[in-house]
């Protein structure tokens, strides 16, 4: 790390164990992710309030390159085990590992990527036969059978109806898979 570990006790005096318990969770998550550039940990005491009163809270920032930051706040108000302080820290570190799991993928970019299907607009229907046309966004004509409407939809379509789609390749051009009808205002 750039900047020293801060460890703050707020309403105890915490000794060296405790302080030692969470300089070897930091060095963990530095040696699991090493680019820590900042971390500061505030351990509050159990408080007077009869909700929460008896459990530790432990709030970890974290600092990484490009200003970038993980923030772990960790008080469950129905988890007796907060009490014990050793619980409380390993608990709040845990969490802490996953969310810098979380934002090392986002930085190396391996987070998935949807593909959100297109929204079209129904501008032919041939209920006789079972199929029609939908406009795709970008003004292209796609085929669509009534089997591929969802829900028993095909009957309830009309010319102007807006629906989403998947797009394939069929034996005479692109054709609609898994059409769905869109709610009112666009809404699924």
């Amino acid at each position: 790390m750039e900047i020293p570990l801060e460890i703050d006790f707020q309403g105890f005096d915490g000794g060296p164990d405790i302080r030692e318990t969470v300089e070897q969770h930091v060095t963990q998550l530095e040696q699991r992710y090493g680019r820590i550039t900042a971390c500061r940990v505030a351990l509050k005491g159990p408080g007077g309030h009869h909700k929460a009163g008896g459990q530790y809270e432990v709030n970890i920032r974290i600092v990484l390159p490009e200003g970038r930051e993980v923030n772990v706040s960790r008080t469950a108000v129905a988890d007796e085990r907060l009490s014990q302080l050793p619980f409380a820290i390993s608990d709040a570190f845990k969490h802490a590992r996953r969310r810098l799991q979380d934002a090392a993928r986002r930085m190396r970019g391996q987070t998935k990527k949807r593909n959100a299907a297109p929204v079209g607009t129904v501008i032919r229907l041939d209920e006789g036969g079972g199929f029609g046309v939908i406009r795709s966004p970008d003004g292209e004509e796609v085929y669509f059978h009534r089997n591929s409407v969802l829900n028993d939809g095909f009957s309830k379509m009309k010319v102007g109806t807006r629906v989403t789609y998947f797009e394939e390749t069929g034996d005479k051009g692109p054709q609609a898979s898994t059409v769905k009808l869109l709610g009112k205002h666009g809404l699924r």
